[in-house]
This record gives structure tokens, sequence and C-alpha cells, in this order.
């Protein structure tokens, strides 16, 4: 890169920097608060019961997510990779300021602006320089990346792991400038491609343009000894996921069920499932109506030669997600991170062919005028509807855990009916139970606190009339038990 434009892609990064901590100190109550809270439970849960990335636990002790009950409270789900490292930096910070959430928060900034160094080192070698910029731009600016890039989610490492693994496999399957440099990235790719696996086995998808780099990407000719470091390759990214799974099998009460995300109510490619996944979420969400028109763009104007076609390939890696993974992508939008990159790529090829192009028929300023224009559109139409989610659902629940936090014995076992959302029991910081319902049943299990934010809902009158209220407000009350 020129002086230049390592300037632009500076202020690039800063600028994806700056807008990520807008409501940096937000409650975990915005918006798919229950993925976050359950998310965050873990590494505070690392802080109270002790680090142990092999046994993570969470608040919610009952059986909604399982089917069984989970009296210690275990979380298998993703590999706990972004709560270790979570856990590392707030215990290493946090000795002058923060708290666990925003700790979180900035390491989900960190893994969000490498993910875009990472989309700009692979278009710019793939594609052009100028390129590259524009879809880090686009990366760094989407209403739907901003927001995403700073929640306690781990698909930011997801997403950091699996673009990580790209650009360093693409390396090493290229690289004939010395041997030492080319293990060098082949143990990242190894390092990268196990942890994305680890956190998502979607990251599977990626092997599409594993292969085809190996096989026809590449500039050399494919060696035997190539094909065999590849095959290690495999078994050494696999290998970590395949342990974790085994072990998990020992916690069955901390697994959620989970093949229901693939196509658990039917919706794979039918009307409804384009309707949700391309016109609502790409068209409105991610891209703000306006930045259809760059993606398009950037879709037919990406070279289709050899290297074009390991973005190519990239992009239908993507597709065979959101296909495979049909009811979990329509069921919540925060399955769409996944895509984040690709998108971002082919607006910016877009964007750039349209600057490149359209200054040889009008003045260079035109150009970049136009495009300015419908990139802002884009921004403005999509952050309508994304600024709704930094909204806090119910402040309610927010006001109530902070007071029951206050009063409640730190070992207290508590009942947080909230419709099996597990966001008001991560407010009160205790496990428990996010329903109400069979509450006798609870309390022979162990529940001492019964916490609601509908004071007028029958069941809490049920819960007064026979236990004593210790805290009566307008909008909570707090019911002990004991």
């Amino acid at each position: 890169m020129k002086k230049t434009e390592q300037i632009i892609l500076l202020a690039v990064i800063v600028v994806a920097f700056l807008v990520r901590l807008y409501k940096i100190d937000n409650p975990v109550a915005d918006w798919h608060s229950w993925r976050q809270a359950d998310t965050s439970a873990v590494t505070r849960n690392f802080v109270k019961f002790g680090f142990n990335p092999l046994v993570p636990r969470y608040d919610d002790i009952s059986n909604v997510q399982t089917g069984q009950d989970n009296p210690m409270g275990y979380r298998f789900v993703e590999f706990p990779l972004y709560n270790a490292i979570s856990y590392v930096v707030y215990v290493f910070f946090s000795r002058w300021f923060g708290s666990i959430e925003f700790w979180e928060r900035m390491v989900s900034i960190a893994l969000s602006l490498g993910t875009l160094s990472f989309i700009v080192l692979l278009v710019k070698k793939y594609i052009a320089t100028s390129a590259a910029l524009w879809s880090g731009l686009f990366f760094a600016l989407l209403p739907f990346s901003v927001y995403y890039g700073r929640t306690i989610l781990p698909e930011n490492m997801l997403l950091f792991t699996s673009t990580g693994l790209l650009y360093f496999f693409s390396e090493w399957a290229e690289d004939t400038r010395s041997v030492k440099r080319s293990y060098l990235f082949f143990v990242l790719s190894i390092v990268f491609g196990a942890s994305a696996l680890l956190i998502k086995p979607v990251a599977a998808a990626l092997l599409l343009p594993l292969v085809y780099q190996l096989i026809v990407g590449q500039k050399q000719k494919l060696k035997p000894s190539m094909i065999v470091l590849f095959l290690l390759f495999l078994v050494l990214i696999v290998t970590p996921l395949w342990l974790w799974r085994n072990w998990m099998r020992q916690f069955p009460e901390g697994i959620p069920a989970w093949d229901w995300l693939l196509n658990g109510d039917g919706i794979r490619l039918k009307g409804a499932f384009f309707y949700w996944l391309f016109a609502e979420r790409l068209a409105k969400l991610i891209l703000g109506y306006y930045g259809v028109f760059f993606l398009v763009t950037g879709i037919l104007t990406l070279k289709s030669d050899v290297r074009g076609w390991f973005l190519h390939m990239w992009a239908i890696a993507m597709l065979a997600y959101l296909t495979i993974v049909a009811t979990g992508n329509v069921k919540h939008d925060y399955y769409q991170i996944f895509i984040l990159p690709v998108v971002a790529m082919y607006a910016g090829v877009g964007a750039d062919f349209v600057i490149r192009k359209a200054g040889t028929v009008f003045s260079r300023i035109t150009a970049y005028g136009v495009v300015c224009i419908i990139f802002t559109a884009s921004i403005a139409f999509s952050w309508y509807h994304i600024r709704t989610y930094y909204w806090i659902n119910n402040a309610a629940i927010v006001e109530a855990g902070k007071k029951a936090d206050e009063i409640l014995p730190k070992d207290a076992k508590v009942i947080a009916s909230y419709n099996g959302d597990t966001a008001f029991l991560y407010q009160i910081n205790r496990q428990g139970w996010p329903v109400g319902h069979e509450i006798e049943k609870k309390i022979e299990k162990g529940a001492t606190y019964y916490v609601s934010v509908t004071p007028d809902d029958p069941e809490v009158h049920f819960v007064q009339a026979k236990h004593e209220t210790i805290l009566q407000a307008d909008r909570f009350v707090i019911v002990t038990l004991q």
C-alpha cells in the first residue's frame, strides 16, 4: 500500500472504532439481550466460580433450553474462546475501570476491527487496493455491522477467525518466497481454522473456497506434499472440535437442542425464506435498500478469472450456510453476521467499479459525488431500522435486577419470571429460573426468591399470598420463598 492508502485505511479503522463505541455502556437489555446475556453470563461466572473453559456455566438452571433440569447451569454451545479472552482482558484492565460487559464489548470491537483488516487484505490481494478500502469502509459503517460489532456475541470471534483463516490459507497456498514464511502461514491457518470450528461448526462451509484455492487458485503447480499438508490441516482443525463435542456429551443437561436450526419449520427455499433473508435482512436491514446497487454491481463486475473465483467461492459458501441453517437464519437476524464480510466485499468492489468507470464518462468529482450520495442513503435507511436495536426493551428488568442484586444473598437461587427470557435473570446476577409456573416444585429444587416485573400478574398474586413480599415497587416485586 502507498502511504496515502495506508492513511485512508487507518482513518477507516479509527472511524470503525469510534462508531462502535455508541452506547457502549448500555445494560444487556437491548436487541437480542437474551443471547448476549447467556454469553456474558459465562464470562461473569468464570469470575464468580473460577476460570474453567472446559466447564462453562451460565445463569439458567431450568430445563427451558435443554429439556433437562440443569442445576449447575452448564452452558455447552460454542467453545468459550470469546469468553476466555474477555475474562483475561477483564481481570487485567478492570483494576482501573470498566464492568465485565464493557470489556466484553471492547473485545468484540477489537475482533471486529481485526475482521475489517482481513477483509481489506483479501480484497487487496485478489482485486485492488481501492476496492479493498471501499470494502473496509462498508464493513466499518454499515449500521448492522456497527451494532453487532460491539455486541456480546461469539459471532465476532467467528468473523475474525474465519476471515483470518481465508487470508492465511491463501498466503500459504500461494507463497513461494521462503519455506519458513510458508509454514508460518500454514500454522496460522490451523490455529484460525480450529478456532473458527470450535466457535461455530458452520465455519466448515469455508472449505469450499479453501479447496478451490488449493486445486485451482494457487500460482504454483499442486504438489503431492501440498496435498499431504492439506490433509494434515484438515485433521488438525477438526480434532479440537471432535474432542470438544465428545467432552460435551458428559453434560447433556447443558446442551441446548440445535437440530431445529437447520430446517425445523420446513421454511428452507420457500417464499418466506427468500423474503426474510434477502429482502428483509439483506436489502433492508444490512444495505438500507440503496446499497443493493453496489452489491449487485460488485457481483457482476468482480473478475471471473481464477483469482476472482476464490472470492466468488466464499460467497457461494455463505449461500450454502444460509440454506443449510435455514430456520436459524430466518428466526434470528444475528445469524447473518457471518455473511457480512462477503456483503462488504461485493459492495466495496461495486462502489470502486462505479467510480472507475463513471470517471471515464463523467468527471471524477461527479462519480465520487454519486457514489457518496448512494452510500449515505444506504447508511441512513439502514440506520433508521437498526437504531431501535440500541433501545432498552424493558427498563423495568434493569431497575428490578439492580435492586435485587443489592439486597439478595449472593448464593440465592432466583425465579426471575420473564417468559423464559434469561435477560432478566442476568440483571439480577444470580442463577435460577427465567420462567415461573410450578413454584412449589422450584422451591423444592432450591429456589429462594421470586422476582417479577409484572406485579399485576395472577401468578405474582398467588406467590404473594403464600410467601412474604420483601419489596413491592410500581414496576416490580421481590418475594422471599424461604
